[in-house]
């Protein structure tokens, strides 16, 4: 299913031919390099750039004999490139190419999610101005708590996402860098200056120090911030799972025509789409978790590394680009129910507006232990069945003394716990109105 999905650009970018070509690109800039510091004649990068072929069969087919690959690649080159060939990797190790490269694919990947990341945070703007005033129970420990608004949900997820935005920018700067300073780092055979020009050419930074490779915190911390917006994701899809819940039902994902279920029971509507975001979240996590094993490498470097982020690195990219993807069109299509919303409201009998009746007791001058216990009696006769927590407020002696009729009225109106998300909302959007109104009972 997800590779029915992937996006063609995410996948071209993990395309074996599209990191061999990669691969060339480095080695002629250093070619380039080469010759503005006359190891190599004018016009040699221009050469192998013309002649150069990149055949990845033929790639595979000398690697079962090197068991190298980047000789396979160099080898492979032979084929078309002539005499300029021997100007190719002077002074380089494999890494030197292998991790510059990687650097390319992970921020163009990167740039892909980034844009996604843009896409989803439209749609949580536009779902949480459009539902700011819709009110509903909010929840702790999946017990009615006090009211909050559908679209206080949409703006917490909203500034989560934003985070990440940023989390993910800066990771993008880590990642970035380029190195080319050969065996052990100790530029031993080619000088700084060309790692500085083919990193500048490459658009990469310079990587300050490395040995043989690239530290691998930098990818850690690529895989980690990945992983972290998965988890959102996972948390986004996770309430949405609760809130299509049959005893819930306050919004559910939309259910096209002619989709079923389930086989065997024709009425089932299912939040798939929630679900698997649940189950790839894990996967992603997962990856983090590799990637931080690949920090400890030996001495100047192993390679234990490298098998891992063949795998990691592209899956993880695609699942994110996935992801992004579906939650964003999963909640621009949420199906909302205000009705259903506003009954579950009222499913308690106004147990949840007792804090605000505690503290109006307190306001108007009883004291905080005995009007705590006086609202509590009155909340546990309630659910017990005794009748409406207002009524029986009303009834209370205690109570009764200290507020009349229409200031207990007051404590029960849902509108009191809306009043600060203007300010609320300034924050979270400094101060940019979206468009769109909320329309009840339809599709989002």
């Amino acid at each position: 299913m997800i590779e029915r999905y992937t996006r063609p650009q995410m996948k071209a970018i993990w395309d074996l031919k599209h990191k061999y070509e990669i691969w060339l690109e480095v080695e002629l800039q250093a070619c380039a390099a080469f010759e503005q510091t006359k190891q190599a004649p004018r016009g040699t990068a221009a050469k192998i750039r013309k002649k150069a072929t990149i055949d990845v069969e033929r790639i595979a087919e000398i690697e079962k004999v090197t068991k190298h690959d980047v000789i396979a690649f160099l080898e492979s080159l032979m084929d078309t490139v002539g005499p300029e060939h021997r100007f190719l990797h002077m002074g380089l190790t494999s890494s030197d190419i292998v991790d510059t490269s990687l650097a390319i694919q992970m921020t163009e990947a990167l740039d892909l999610i980034l844009g996604g990341v843009d896409e989803l945070l439209v749609v949580l703007k536009q779902q949480a101005f459009r539902y700011k005033n819709q009110v509903m129970v909010g929840r702790s420990h999946g017990i009615h708590g006090e009211p909050i608004s559908f679209g206080l949900k949409m703006a917490l997820w909203y500034e989560e996402v934003r985070r990440h935005l940023a989390r993910l920018r800066q990771v993008r700067n880590e990642i970035a860098v380029g190195k080319l300073s050969g065996a052990m780092g100790t530029f031993a055979h080619q000088g700084p200056d060309i790692e500085d020009y083919v990193c500048a050419k490459l658009g990469l930074n310079v990587d300050p120090v490395s040995n043989q490779v690239v530290q691998r915190d930098r990818h850690a911390s690529y895989s980690t911030a990945l992983a972290l917006l998965a988890a959102s994701i996972e948390k986004f899809a996770t309430e949405i799972r609760h809130l299509q819940r049959t005893e819930v039902l306050e919004a559910e994902e939309f259910f096209s025509e002619g989709q079923k279920g389930s086989s065997a029971m024709p009425h089932k509507r299912n939040p798939i789409v929630s679900e698997n975001l649940c189950g790839l979240a894990r996967v992603v996590r997962t990856n983090s978790l590799a990637a931080m094993e690949n920090v400890a490498l030996w001495h100047e470097r192993d390679i234990s590394h490298s098998s891992v982020e063949r795998v990691i690195m592209p899956d993880s990219t695609i699942l994110i680009d996935y992801m992004l993807s579906k939650v964003t069109d999963l909640i621009k299509h949420l199906v909302v129910y205000p009705d259903r919303m506003r009954q579950n409201l009222e499913l308690t009998g106004g147990l949840i507006y007792s804090q605000r009746l505690l503290l109006t007791l307190i306001e108007k001058g009883a004291q905080r232990k005995e009007s705590y216990e006086a609202v509590q009696r009155n909340a546990m006769a309630s659910w017990r069945g005794g009748g409406e927590l207002q009524e029986l407020a009303g009834k209370d002696p205690f109570i009764s003394e200290h507020l009349t009729k229409s200031e207990i009225a007051t404590c029960f109106n849902p509108k009191h716990y809306l009043r600060h998300l203007d300010q609320i909302y300034r924050r979270v959007f400094r101060g940019h109105r979206s468009p769109g109104a909320k329309r009840k009972g339809t599709r989002s």
